[in-house]
Order: C-alpha cells, then structure tokens, then sequence
C-alpha cells in the first residue's frame, strides 16, 4: 500500500515547535526529546537554516511533527530571511517550545506573548543546566516575567527530558484530533456514496487525501461506503436497494450530482467537509456571499496549498477564475499563490478562495483566516464558493 495510506498524513500530526536564539540547543534539545539524532547539531551559532520538520511518534503524544527553527536572533540579509521561516513555522506550531538560555531574554519574552496571544499552548524550557551558573537565576526571572514555572533540562546530558515530555502531553491541546472531517452528517450503519471523478488531475494509481482521509474516517464509523465516479453515478445508484443517507461529491461535479441525487440524499463536497475540518465554515459561508459584491474591477486571491505544476483544467488556476470571470467580466483581476506563498497584507483583495487546505495544519489555516479577518477582507473555499456560483449552496448539507 502506499505512503498515503499507511501513514497518518502530516497535516494531521500534532505539530511541535522548537524556537529561541542561536546556540541555544534547539537542535540538541529536539534530538534528545526524541532520542534520535533528528537535527544537526554544533557550537556553531546558526547551524539551523530553514525549518527542519520531522514526523515522528512519541509515546503519550502520538504522531506529531517536531519542528527546529532558526534563532529568532539570526542577522544579516540572509538572517533576516530564515527569521521569516521561522515566523512561518510558527503559525503551524500547535504547542510551542521556548527555550532560555541567559538573562537576556527580550526576544524570548516577545515570542512568548505572540503564542500567548494566538492561543497557541508554550512550555518554557532553560536548557543547558549542566553548565549554566546562573541557571536559578534565569529560573526565577523566566517564572517573573510569564507566571510559567520552567522546565529545566540538559539536552547534553538528558537530565530532565523525561519532566519535559510529560509537560509537552499536560499541555497538548485539549481539542487536537477532536474535529471531525463528516461531523454529525452519518453515522453508524448510514449508507455514504463517494463520487470521484478520476480525472487528469486525480494522481496516476492513487486517490488524493482528502478521499483516502475520508474514507477512513467513514470505515471507522462503521458506515456503509460506496465509491463511484461520476460517469457511473446512475448505475452506481440503481445497485444500492435504498438511497444513500449521504453522497460526497468533488466541488467540480457538485451541479452534475446534485441533479441526478436522489431528493432524500444528503449532498455534500470533500471541499466543504474540509472547510468544516481544516478552518472556520461560516466565515467561508460568509466569503461566498460576499462573491455577489465583486464587479470587474475587484481582485481575487486563490490560494493553493500544493505546489504541484498546474495541469489542464487545474481548479484553481483555470476553472475557478473561469466561472468568476463569466459572471463578473473578463477584466477581474485573479492572483494565485501556491504552497506557503500567502501575502502579509491582504487589504488589497476583495476576496480569498482558499483550497480543501489537505496538505496544510488546521492551525495553520487559521491562521490565514485570522490574517484575512484582521484585515476584513472575506474569504471562502474551493467547494462552498463553487457551490455558491453554481447556485446550489443553500442545498448542500454541512457538517
């Protein structure tokens, strides 16, 4: 079977994140977390360029993605560039690690707040107990400054690990894995067809994940699934001796299955669901209306989260901006953006459509929606502004 399969996806993971100043035993602090060498280690200050992301399992955490970043001190042109990335980690981290290492401790501090504010759980860590003199010192004013009581550990040595692994499971978030991508729409024993077109955008000898993820979720409810595509959708229909109690559709044949569904049939889109599962669905509702105040001189920003090279029909690049520009006028100005590519300032756009966001972390998404709500500037997804534009939107169910 393959990787996608058999492997719990990484935007799925719990993501760590490992941040302070250069030289201060990220790396060597992740390596002994998990007692592999995962990050190169050295005396060095900077050794740590991009963000190194690691998918591992940890007992009492589970999956989980650590993440080693770059000092938040790093200077210079090129410094400036990986405090960026680092920044960038930092809006996927779901529970963040800061590590203290002297009395100087402004920038840690900042840090510190900026998760604080994001609600974004952080464990305070003063590493290097095994030579730090001043380390009750650092203790005490790491304790003044956030009412947090440190964890104190030597990475060299491993005193200590073991106290900060039993933090990191107290602090988990409460609510990671809890969101459901199908929600309350079935539940054991209903009856699900899954319409998948297999297109030239479906990749060669595999389904995409947002299919292989739900259909997983849907065999550990119990649910009784159907897979068809969209060709075959008819017959797949007239082989079930009663309607489906749900059909799960991709956004591209949403007016298609909507028309030959049965009337008692649930409709939904694996877009939809994952604008449920992966950020914030009424304010994606609220997006889509919004699409109804565009006029030929409004600009639009898709945002992919993959960076595969667009082939014919790409959603995002040609079919989206298609049906915008069929009912707004060709000279609506459309940007795309793909991967982590997202523009800090949003006030020039008067819409965002955001992809199914598969490849992504939930908290990174809402992050983007976060972005886009400090700035007002409305924001949907792929599956609900297309059933918006296909006039359908108030007909699909969601979770």
């Amino acid at each position: 079977m393959s990787k996608t399969l058999n492997e719990t996806p990484n935007a799925n993971r719990l993501h760590i994140g490992f941040f302070g100043k250069r030289n201060s035993g990220k790396s060597s602090l992740i390596n002994a977390f998990t007692g592999q060498g995962v990050s190169i280690v050295s005396d060095v200050a900077g050794t740590t360029t991009d963000p190194v992301y690691k998918a591992m399992e940890i007992n009492g955490i589970g999956a989980c993605v650590l993440i080693d970043t770059a000092g938040f001190d790093d200077i210079g042109p090129l410094g400036e560039i990986r405090v960026e990335k680092t920044k960038l980690a930092a809006e996927k981290t779901d529970l963040a690690v800061i590590v203290f290492t002297d009395e100087n401790m402004e920038k840690e501090l900042l840090w510190f707040k900026r998760f604080k504010k994001n609600n974004t759980p952080v464990i305070a860590v003063v590493n290097k107990s095994d030579i730090l003199k001043n380390q009750q010192n650092i203790s005490r004013l790491v304790y003044e400054k956030t009412e947090q009581k440190p964890v104190v550990v030597s990475a060299k040595t491993g005193d200590d690990i073991d106290k900060l692994k039993e933090t990191a499971v107290r602090l988990m978030p409460s609510d990671f894995g809890a969101v459901s991508i199908t929600g309350d729409l079935c539940k054991e024993g209903d009856s699900v067809m899954l319409v998948m077109p297999q297109d030239i955008q479906a990749p060669m000898g595999r389904l995409i994940l947002p299919q292989v993820q739900t259909i997983r979720e849907l065999l550990d409810k119990k649910c009784i699934v159907t897979s068809v595509t969209t060709d075959k959708l008819e017959q797949g229909l007239a082989c079930l001796k009663n309607p489906p109690k749900l059909i799960i559709t991709d956004s591209q044949v949403f007016k298609t299955v909507y028309e030959k569904k049965p009337k008692e049939s649930m409709l939904t889109s694996f877009s939809v669901l994952f604008a449920a599962y992966k950020g914030d669905l009424p304010y994606y509702l609220g997006g889509a209306r919004a699409v109804d105040s565009l006029t030929q001189d409004s600009r639009v920003l898709i945002a992919e989260c993959c960076t595969h090279a667009p082939l014919k029909e790409d959603i995002g690049r040609e079919k989206i901006p298609r049906m915008l520009r069929q009912r707004f006028g060709e000279k609506l100005k459309i940007d795309n953006v793909s991967g982590t590519d997202y523009p800090e300032n949003l006030s020039d756009y008067d819409l965002i459509i955001q992809c199914g966001a598969c490849m992504f972390n939930r908290k990174y998404v809402l992050s983007r929606i976060d972005r886009a709500k400090k700035q007002n500037v409305p924001m949907t997804n792929y599956g609900v502004v297309i059933a918006h534009l296909t006039g359908i939107l108030d007909k699909i169910n969601t979770p």
